[in-house]
């Protein structure tokens, strides 16, 4: 136990109570001794520690680490399918997101935006939907479609908050402008490029 001589807090006994390097009883009584009036967080703890000690640690088998390899990489590249065909922005790399952005013209959160579904379709210029569409290899209808989609939970950014996050209502192409902070000259640009 490495503790100042001033009286330690509870969350500086928990802590040196936790780096032990056994969690027998009598490290646990030695604990008690010193610090009795954190014996119920003291007792908690050493229950704790105990259970997770309790864990199995033998390697994994093969069909348990397919398993875990399966459900990462439906969670790390989710794949949305609209009508047979694979959603274009849904495994864009950060490089390719960055790449797709800067061959548009365009701040990165306008494309993430896109691929949030936070875009109301019928405000992007027909001009800038070829040019996405074909920064991406897909045709303007996918790009349309896939856009449109009514956002579910996995398009959605999540955060660690008090109540359930959700996706927002869908903004116009120049609200998206705006707040990614482009000049008025090139929102403008943008926003004038129909066909």
């Amino acid at each position: 136990m490495t503790l100042d001589n001033t009286t330690p807090s509870l969350e500086e006994v928990l802590d040196a109570f936790a780096v032990e390097a056994v969690h027998d009883r009598a490290t646990l009584e030695s604990y008690l001794r010193d610090f009795p009036q954190f014996a119920d967080e003291l007792v908690d703890l050493s229950r704790e520690i105990s259970r997770l000690a309790e864990y199995d640690e033998s390697p994994l088998s093969a069909t348990e680490e397919a398993l875990i390899e399966k459900a990462w990489q439906n969670h790390a590249r989710p794949v949305a399918r609209l009508a047979g065909e694979v959603d274009p922005l849904a495994n864009l790399s950060v490089p390719q997101l960055r790449e797709v952005a800067h061959q548009l013209g365009v701040p990165r959160q306008v494309i993430t935006a896109f691929r949030e579904r936070r875009v109301k379709i019928e405000s992007v210029p027909k001009s800038f939907l070829v040019a996405l569409s074909r920064a991406l290899g897909c045709t303007v209808d996918l790009l349309s479609s896939v856009v449109s989609a009514t956002s579910g939970p996995g398009f959605s950014r999540s955060y660690k908050a008090d109540i359930k996050p959700t996706a927002g209502e869908a903004i116009s192409f120049e609200k998206l402008l705006i707040d990614a902070g482009m000049s008025e000259t090139k929102r403008a640009q943008l926003l004038a490029e129909d066909d």
